[in-house]
């Protein structure tokens, strides 16, 4: 397709369609959770109340109870799956993502350390998430550098940080007291209850900058899929796209962290289905975006109709849902020869 101005863009049908379809079953799954609860409502008049048109009762439960555990959900999933997509891309990886490369794990110390140390606030905790992950990643950076950064060794130092960092965050719970203990692990399983508007801000402000950020850099990071030297060759500055985009991944993934808990296996699950679904070679970023927002509040769903409001955390319905679906990855890698 060509613009007037004369730019020539490359429309995929078939990712446009998919990424449609994502952001309407991610409506729909929205709308549906949002009429889920001990005060039932219905689709219609969800979508009235959202609109400005439900009564006053409608309106407090829509827009002051349930619509910011929504927001908080579709954004955590949107950063998680744009995260979990660069990560991969990056690395060049399938499994490179925040949950093996140890950036979870780093916010949970950081969690940690506010909860068992400092008996922190839920703001503190949250700071301290963000804190201990941003930490994470830059100590994997440096420690992953060597004339520039690569995937297979970004990967296997991340392996390496990660279970470092789980056993500190194993010691730290067994000097904690049974309270700070038991809310430490209630958060560690990643959940959307009780999030508020509080919640919402940070995240959608991080989200509108970084977002377009790493659209812009999408044509560099397709480049750089096929080689450092055929990336440069092409006018692509690889080791500063790289650095600009982990930058990015692991603040998306901080953040999000640090607003709902380390929420497992959406980073890694996310941009393989999206993926798949496309067809499409390259990162599929938006793709993988949108599948992200999709499956975290269908995932909540879930939880709620399957087991009562708020007696499972999401955390647990995508650690099982992800933790299938990898191993059926493994066992299709292995079919393929691949591992």
């Amino acid at each position: 397709m060509r613009t007037p101005g004369g730019l020539s863009l490359r429309l995929d049908v078939r990712a446009v369609t998919v990424v449609s379809l994502l952001l309407l079953t991610a409506f729909a799954a929205s709308v549906v959770l949002i009429g889920t609860g001990d005060f039932p409502i219905s689709a219609g008049d969800v979508v009235k109340t959202l609109a400005g048109n439900g009564d006053a009762g409608q309106e407090f439960i829509v827009n002051e109870l349930r619509l910011p555990r929504i927001l908080v959900g579709l954004l955590v999933g949107a950063s998680l799956g744009l995260g979990g997509a660069l990560f991969q891309a990056v690395t060049r990886n399938p499994l490179g993502s925040p949950d093996v490369l140890g950036l979870s794990q780093g916010a949970t110390a950081g969690a940690l350390v506010m909860i068992v140390l400092f008996s922190g606030s839920a703001a503190q905790v949250t700071m301290g998430a963000l804190v201990g992950a941003l930490a994470t990643g830059i100590a994997i950076y440096l420690l992953a550098w060597k004339r520039g950064v690569h995937g297979y060794r970004l990967v296997l130092v991340g392996i390496g940080v990660s279970a470092i960092v789980t056993a500190v965050n194993g010691y730290l719970l067994t000097i904690s007291d049974i309270v700070d203990a038991t809310r430490a692990v209630v958060w560690m399983t990643g959940s959307l209850s009780g999030r508020d508007w509080d919640q919402v801000w940070p995240l959608l402000a991080l989200c509108a900058v970084l977002v377009p950020l790493v659209l812009v850099n999408g044509r560099g990071l397709r480049m750089m899929e096929m080689g450092d030297d055929v990336s440069n060759a092409l006018g692509v500055r690889v080791e500063r796209v790289r650095a600009l985009l982990l930058v990015a991944a692991v603040l998306l993934t901080a953040t999000a962290t640090a607003a709902a808990g380390p929420v497992g296996f959406v980073a890694l699950t996310a941009p393989q289905l999206a993926r798949r679904l496309t067809r499409s070679p390259g990162p599929n970023l938006l793709p993988s975006l949108c599948m992200g927002a999709a499956l975290l509040v269908t995932a909540d769903w879930l939880s709620q109709r399957i087991f009562g409001a708020d007696q499972i955390p999401v955390g647990v319905v995508t650690g099982v849902l992800g933790g299938v679906y990898l191993l059926w990855l493994l066992v299709g890698e292995r079919r393929a020869g691949r591992i």
